[in-house]
């Protein structure tokens, strides 16, 4: 395919706050790293006026748009206006609705933002969230024993992150950094091995991080913390108390966040009794 360089311009346009829209096309977009892309986000549409301005503005950019409106008038008069225009937008709400609504015989709500309604499960996630800041970096011992899943992993596997993520799909967890200097609280030999989670990485990657930490920090290369023979040396301690607790083990090196994850949400579902 012809390379044209050009400036991609997408445009957000939601009667709620867009957050569907924009991780749609952001899970699009990831897959063109070198892209030159300008986000034009629209939120809390609530009439046709709003989406002329919106339609004149994209025409000007040959703009591309992902579209969330519950409202079903809106919506049609959103498409109506792209096929005038000649614009390219995607409704990623109604036609799922409407088969949703066929199979069903049962009318959508027309509510915007339904979906970010308050429930038990959002202040589930809340809770979840807080819990994981509490414990986070082993502060407290005690979060161990509370928590869902324990994280085990030596400095620059992605502990912290990674929790803050399970955090939001509602897992209480809490992580704690393996130091061959340092005993493990005895907790960790108590409780449930089926929680228990133990990260790894290769000596290349945290040899890596921890080089660009200590440059964050003012310090040169070649510290005892980033040197190989030392990211050895935890890796190697990590691997023996993973062996000892006889818990699974996940190499995060080549996976994302979110992918790390889903493995460990599908662990979680394979050992019930973990909680």
């Amino acid at each position: 395919m012809e390379k044209k360089n050009q400036t991609l311009h997408y445009f957000i346009l939601s009667d709620s706050i867009g957050e569907t829209a924009q991780k749609v096309a952001r899970a699009a977009l990831v897959h063109f790293p070198s892209a030159k892309t300008v986000l034009h986000k629209y939120t809390f549409i609530s009439n046709i006026e709003k989406i002329d301005e919106i339609i004149h503005d994209a025409v000007k950019y040959d703009g591309l748009l992902f579209m969330t409106i519950a409202n079903s008038e809106l919506a049609s008069y959103v498409e109506a206006k792209c096929i005038e225009t000649g614009l390219i937008c995607y409704n990623l709400i109604q036609p799922f609705t409407l088969e949703i609504e066929r199979r069903l015989g049962v009318n959508p709500t027309s509510l915007v933002g339904a979906q970010h309604e308050l429930s038990d499960e959002y202040f589930d996630r809340i809770e979840a969230m807080e819990f994981c800041m509490k414990y986070d970096d082993g502060k407290d011992p005690k979060g161990i024993g509370e928590a869902e899943i324990v994280l085990l992993g030596i400095s620059r596997t992605g502990k912290t992150p990674l929790s803050m993520y399970l955090a939001t799909l509602g897992y209480k967890v809490c992580n704690l950094p393996l130091i061959p200097e340092n005993d493990l609280p005895s907790i960790v030999f108590e409780i449930n091995k089926n929680k228990i989670i133990g990260l790894t990485n290769n000596i290349e990657v945290v040899n890596k991080h921890r080089e660009i930490r200590m440059l964050e920090y003012g310090i040169p290369k070649g510290s005892r913390y980033a040197s190989e023979n030392r990211v050895k040396q935890e890796l190697d301690y990590a691997d023996e108390v993973y062996r000892t607790l006889g818990c699974p083990v996940i190499n995060v090196a080549d996976r994302s966040i979110e992918e790390t994850a889903h493995i460990i949400s599908e662990i979680m579902k394979l050992t019930p009794h973990a909680f």
